[in-house]
């Protein structure tokens, strides 16, 4: 029987590792948390995002250039394989705008504890508590891993330490000096999916979340990006699902010395006309209430004291004074509030990490190391990250699903 060791208790390698053992090999899975699947309980909020329930060509349209590697992975185990997994296993699934697929109860507890009672059922051991310092490499070949001190021999090992993102949970980057000590190229790793830092940051607008909300990116002046999403107010700037989804080409620009600026537009379903219109009904139907008050209608309460500080506004002012040219002036900050981008927050904060192993040194229909023969990866170790919206765990599980069958089936 082939003994194959998984070094990771992610998604994909607990995909791995299953799949692994239903193939016949004896699989051991080393973990060096306490528990494995850490990572999982933290995403989506605690909620989960398992996939994205839509076809191969937008999924890959979500990934970075290096994401047609996962044409292979894809056509072997997609979406409808791994929903399929999860209510077969007695997972609930629902899909929310998006096409996000989420478990029914919302609880990303309930994904792990079904994906290790299926572990527990194929056969594959798993070991916690256990660091993987280094491969055993002879003659390009692994054989094995090490341990500290103790030597674990293996006809293929499976790599699936997960990026560089949320070190507590056991994300930490070693598999990129694993496989860089192997002789793989490392694509320098850097945050794909992460909070940006603004610049003069307001600490009273921290936890502020605002909804269906309008966002443009500038770079130089110039409007670059535009997307649409719910978003956050951190202690140092913003985040949230739309901002996430920018923060890569943010980070990109901001590297390159450029001067980036952010946009909202807090009132997306209204044009410039239907907005004045909205504020003239409101300020005449309420001609007696102070702006501060009306504003409540329009805005979360939260947000109202940098509204007036910007537009330079009074709080006290009725709305029945307010001037054609004042209207104008609050129309247009509701469309356009703007704040300058000033850095992100490091790696360790991101919710996925871009870069990692250049993806031309693995088999895309395999995931076996083209420098090393018996080496296989998985997931976020290689170069390829996507947005928000169920992606990258769907590379993950469909990269491990891969993995697992190749290395106990290949001769």
């Amino acid at each position: 029987m082939k003994k194959i060791v998984v070094v990771g208790g992610g998604a994909s390698g607990l995909l791995a590792a299953g799949q692994a053992a239903l193939s016949g090999a004896d699989v051991l899975l080393l973990e060096k948390m306490k528990k494995p699947g850490n990572k999982i309980l933290i995403s989506g909020k605690g909620r989960c995002n398992i996939t994205n329930d839509s076809d191969v060509h937008n999924h890959l349209s979500h990934f970075n250039r290096s994401g047609r590697f996962l044409h292979q992975a894809f056509a072997r185990f997609f979406v409808p394989h791994l929903m399929e997994f999860f209510t077969e296993n007695g997972l609930q699934l629902k899909t929310e705008r998006g096409n996000r697929v989420f478990p029914a109860n919302g609880k990303a507890q309930d994904v792990l504890h079904t994906l290790l009672r299926w572990l527990q059922q194929t056969g594959a051991k798993v070991e916690c508590s256990k660091a993987v310092t280094g491969l055993h490499i002879e003659d390009d070949r692994v054989i094995g891993v090490f341990c500290g001190n103790q030597q674990i021999a293996a006809d293929a090992v499976i790599l699936a330490t997960g990026g560089a993102s949320y070190p507590a949970t056991g994300s930490s980057g070693d598999g990129y000096n694993m496989a860089r000590n192997a002789g793989h190229t490392i694509v320098p790793v850097r945050p794909a999916l992460v909070p940006l830092v603004v610049k003069n940051h307001l600490q009273s607008l921290a936890g502020l979340d605002l909804r269906n909300t309008g966002v443009r990116v500038f770079v130089n002046g110039k409007r670059k990006k535009v997307e649409f999403g719910d978003l956050s107010f951190t202690r140092s700037g913003i985040g949230g699902p739309v901002i996430l989804t920018l923060s890569k080409f943010v980070i990109e620009q901001l590297d390159k010395n450029r001067q980036v600026s952010v946009a909202l537009d807090l009132k997306p379903a209204l044009d410039d006309h239907k907005l004045d219109a909205r504020l003239q009904r409101d300020f005449s139907t309420r001609h007696t209430e102070e702006l501060q008050s009306v504003l409540r209608g329009l805005l979360p309460k939260q947000i109202i004291p940098l509204c007036l500080e910007q537009t330079g506004l009074s709080s006290t002012m009725l709305a029945g004074t307010i001037s054609a040219k004042e209207r104008t002036i609050l129309k247009d900050w509701l469309k356009n509030v703007s704040f300058e981008i000033s850095g992100y927050r490091p790696v360790r904060e991101a919710i996925a990490t871009a870069g990692g192993i250049k993806v031309k040194e693995v088999n895309p229909n395999t995931m076996e190391s083209l420098i090393v023969q018996g080496l296989y990866v998985t997931g976020e170790l290689l170069d390829i990250d996507a947005d928000t919206g169920g992606y990258n765990l769907q590379a993950a599980f469909s990269t491990g699903w891969l993995a697992g069958r190749s290395a106990a089936t290949s001769s």
